[in-house]
C-alpha cells in the first residue's frame, strides 16, 4: 500500500511538473513575436534630404542660430543706418532685409515641419515599442498567475487527500477503541 502511495505521489508530481512546463512553453510561443520586435526593431534608412532636414531643424531651433541671426540682423541694420548714403545696399525701410527674412522663413518652415513629421513617426514607433513591452509584461504576469493557480490547486488537492486519510485513520482508531471496549 505504501509503495502505491509513493508511486501515485510521484506521478502527481510529474503531472504537475508537466503542466508547469506546458504553461512555460505556451508563454514562450506567445512572447516570440514580441521579443523578436524588441530585439530587432526596424531600422530607419534616411534619404539625404531627410538628413539635411534634420540638421537644418536642429540648427534652426538652437540658441546658436538665434544669436547668430540676431547678430547678423543688428550688423545689417547698423551698417545701413550709419553708412554714407552711397555705401548702403539696403536703405531705411530695409526692403532687402525683409525679403531675406521672408525667404529664410519660407525655406526653414517646411524643412522644420519635415523633421517634425519624422520625429512624430519615431515617437509613434517608440510608443508601439512601449506597448509591446507592456504586453510582454502582462503575458509574464498571466503566466505567473497560471503557475500560482496550478500550485494552489495541487496544494488544495494534497490537503484534501491528507484530510481524507486522517479521517480514515480516525475511523480505524475509533473502531479499534469500540472493539476493545474502551
Amino acid at each position: 500500500m505504501a509503495d502505491q502511495e509513493i508511486t501515485s505521489r510521484m506521478t502527481e508530481g510529474e503531472d504537475q511538473l508537466k503542466k508547469l512546463q506546458d504553461i512555460v512553453a505556451e508563454t514562450i510561443k506567445e512572447e516570440e513575436l514580441i521579443i523578436n520586435n524588441l530585439l530587432h526593431p526596424p531600422t530607419d534608412t534616411l534619404r539625404p534630404s531627410q538628413r539635411i532636414a534634420d540638421k537644418v531643424a536642429r540648427f534652426g531651433g538652437s540658441w546658436k542660430f538665434i544669436l547668430t541671426f540676431l547678430a547678423i540682423l543688428i550688423v545689417w541694420i547698423i551698417y545701413n543706418l550709419t553708412s554714407p548714403q552711397k555705401d548702403t545696399f539696403d536703405p531705411y525701410p530695409f526692403i532687402l532685409l525683409n525679403l531675406v527674412l521672408s525667404c529664410v522663413a519660407a525655406i526653414q518652415a517646411p524643412v522644420i515641419m519635415m523633421s517634425q513629421n519624422r520625429q512624430e513617426e519615431k515617437d509613434r514607433k517608440r510608443a508601439e515599442n512601449d506597448y509591446l513591452v507592456n504586453l510582454k509584461a502582462e503575458l509574464e504576469i498571466r503566466s505567473l498567475q497560471q503557475k500560482v493557480d496550478l500550485l494552489q490547486q495541487q496544494q488544495i488537492k494534497a490537503l484534501y487527500e491528507m484530510q481524507v486519510e486522517q479521517l480514515a485513520q480516525l475511523k480505524r482508531i475509533c473502531n479499534k477503541l469500540k472493539i476493545e471496549g474502551i
